[in-house]
């Protein structure tokens, strides 16, 4: 098939490299030129496992090409996915100015092609936008009919950043919410080879879909370490608590993410709690349990704040930077607002994370990081054994078989170990090791 997508970050990029691999033409379409650039070129713009090699494959077999023109990649596809971000505006409510200027693009293109185009967003969209606010500017616009001159749907992607293409080729399901059955038929036939259930939805239930999946993950997430901070003061093993929790599977209940550990963070849950919460409070609907997620999360926060502060030292070494292992986005990562609250307080700071060059740092995660950290570059350290040797305490943040060793082989018995990973190996590591709320 021929296919544009638009926007190209996690989701745009590892799709483009996914549907070329199985055969189909692409072309990729980003406002960022070094985006572009790097994928011409056969390297990837995103860190992402399997990646690398993927992008090198895509780059030699003819079948993508990049373009900045919306107009060129409508008339030369027959299907556009739309990935572009939908980032919170400084309210908490969407920030849809970057989807509404593309839909716009796209009306444009549109309305000169005289075949029926399929538009499908994949971009985290407020329920209610398709319908409302995408179909009726870009009907008139095109002067065209959606269902007629062209196709509006909405499927809801699952990539976990650090596993997109293994989430890519293996979903838990499909997803279409459509109004129409050609638009339908045309995923179907895109995605409908991947081994999980095809579902056909409503538009607004698959916008709703996607909120609620990552609610429900955040939610996950600070359950369980409110369950660590309470079984913590009444001198319970959290662990042991969580793990016979998780062995209930009647009530589906699934043991990802419940796991006592640090606060969340990324590029999804905490945009997507604020758009929800800002959309039932419009509606004046009470939701005190989704309102309470991002306050409890800083609470979490302020726990390993506290603990570092009352170490009295002011030579902190971070094991981790981003907000999850394997992954160099640094958007709304819980251990680089430890680390500027650190430096607000004076301490002095070193950072190894493997993942994290500030050459390869693109788009939102590069603004995102030079606001918050803009010294960050005389922080970063090279290899892990220089920021243990240098510094009286250690945030642990990151997991790995080799962060593991070294901090068994390097640590001293003067030193202090912020535990935020909980580490299997703590019996051998000379220093002190405390957890977090474990």
């Amino acid at each position: 098939m021929r296919i544009s997508i638009f926007g190209l970050g996690y989701v745009g990029a590892v799709s483009l490299a996914c549907l070329v691999r199985d055969g189909h033409e692409v072309v990729g379409v980003d406002i960022d030129a070094s985006k572009l650039e790097l994928i011409t070129a056969g390297k990837t713009p995103v860190v992402e496992e399997g990646m690398v090699e993927l992008m090198e494959q895509v780059a030699s077999c003819g079948r993508a090409s990049v373009t900045t023109q919306a107009r060129q990649a409508v008339r030369e596809s027959d299907i556009s996915l739309v990935c572009v971000g939908t980032p919170s505006a400084a309210n908490g409510s969407q920030d849809q100015s970057a989807i509404l200027r593309l839909a716009e693009e796209l009306a444009d293109a549109i309305c000169d092609k005289p075949q029926a185009h399929v538009v499908v967003f994949r971009s985290t969209l407020v329920p209610g936008t398709v319908e409302e606010v995408l179909r009726p500017l870009m009907e008139a616009k095109s002067g065209k009919k959606d269902g007629e001159g062209f196709h509006l749907c909405f499927q809801p992607e699952f990539l976990r950043e650090g596993s997109s293409i293994r989430d890519y080729d293996k979903p838990p399901l499909t997803v279409v919410g459509a109004n129409h059955g050609y638009p339908v038929e045309q995923l179907r036939a895109l995605f409908g080879h991947l081994p999980c259930k095809f579902v056909q939805t409503s538009v607004r239930a698959a916008e709703m879909m996607k909120y609620t999946c990552n609610n429900f993950h955040a939610l996950k997430i600070t359950f369980a370490n409110e369950t660590a901070r309470l079984c913590d003061a009444l001198g319970v093993d959290a662990f042991e608590v969580m793990d016979l929790v998780c062995q209930d599977k009647q009530l589906n209940i699934s043991p990802a993410y419940l796991r006592p550990g640090f606060a969340f963070g990324g590029s999804c849950l905490p945009k997507d709690l604020r758009a929800t919460t800002y959309l039932a409070k419009v509606h004046d609907v009470d939701v005190p349990m989704l309102a309470g997620i991002l306050p409890s999360n800083r609470n979490h926060l302020d726990i390993a704040l506290h603990k570092l502060l009352a170490t009295g030292k002011r030579r902190i070494g971070f094991v981790g930077l981003s907000f999850k292992t394997g992954t160099d986005d640094l958007r709304e990562s819980p251990l680089v607002a430890l680390a500027e609250q650190l430096i607000g307080k004076g301490m002095l700071l070193s950072v190894f994370d493997p993942e994290v060059h500030l050459a390869r740092l693109l788009g939102a995660n590069r603004s995102f990081i030079e606001k918050h950290l803009p010294h960050i570059g005389g922080m970063l350290q090279a290899d892990i054994q220089s920021v243990i040797e240098s510094s009286d305490v250690l945030v642990v943040g990151m997991s790995g078989g080799p962060v593991f060793e070294s901090l068994a082989t390097h640590c001293r018995t003067d030193q202090y170990i912020l535990d935020l990973v909980h580490l299997p190996n703590r019996s051998a590591i000379a220093a002190k090791v405390v957890g977090l709320c474990w």
